[in-house]
C-alpha cells in the first residue's frame, strides 16, 4: 500500500552533478525519518544521508560537503543533490523512509527499488 520511487540516476563524468528524487504514495499517515543509502558492487548498504521531518539532517562523511537532502512534506517526496561527484560514488541509491499508514500505531521502514549512479573517470 505504500510505495517509495526513486528517479535521477543516471551516468555522470567526474566533478558533475546529480539530483535524485524520491516520491512516497499510498495510505500514508505520517513520515518521519528520510534517507537515501547507497550500495556498490561487493560492498554493503551504506547511509548517504538522513533528514527528520523537522529538517535535522545527517551526512556520511564521504558525502559530507558535496551533497545536501531535502525533503517536501507536502509532497511526501525526499531529494538528494549530489556535487563533485567521483567515480567511488557509484553505486544503486536507495531511498528509505520511516511511515506510519493509516490504521495503523506502528511505523514500518519502507525502502525504493533503487537508481543506479554511475560516475565514470
Amino acid at each position: 500500500q505504500v510505495q517509495l520511487v526513486e528517479s535521477g540516476g543516471g551516468l555522470v563524468q567526474a566533478g558533475g552533478s546529480l539530483r535524485l528524487s524520491c516520491a512516497a504514495s499510498g495510505s500514508i499517515f505520517s513520515i518521519n525519518v528520510m534517507g537515501w543509502y547507497r550500495q556498490a558492487p561487493g560492498k554493503q548498504r551504506e547511509l548517504v544521508a538522513t533528514i527528520t521531518s523537522g529538517g535535522r539532517t545527517n551526512y556520511a562523511d564521504s558525502v559530507k560537503g558535496r551533497s545536501t537532502i531535502s525533503r517536501d512534506n507536502g509532497k511526501k517526496m525526499v531529494y538528494l543533490q549530489m556535487n563533485s561527484l567521483k567515480p567511488e560514488d557509484t553505486a544503486v541509491y536507495y531511498c528509505n523512509a520511516d511511515i506510519k499508514y493509516y490504521g495503523s500505531s506502528n511505523t514500518y521502514t519502507y525502502w525504493g527499488q533503487g537508481t543506479q549512479v554511475t560516475v565514470s573517470s
